[in-house]
């Protein structure tokens, strides 16, 4: 299964920590989408920043 992550909220004057996060997910402008293949470490990488992204499952 996919999963599809956007960022809806600026990384700026956010902790260093979430903001590397962001950036080893690919996401690095405002409302960009990237899409990933679902995994436990991508679940706990999305849990630290959901404040920042909107995530959406994938149908192929």
């Amino acid at each position: 299964m996919k999963i599809q992550v956007k960022l809806v909220r600026s990384p700026i004057g956010s902790k260093p920590r979430n903001r590397k996060t962001l950036q080893a997910l690919g996401l690095r402008k405002l409302n960009q989408v990237v899409i990933h293949e679902d995994s436990p470490s991508l679940r706990g990488m999305l849990h630290n920043v959901r404040h920042m992204v909107e995530v959406r499952p994938v149908h192929e």
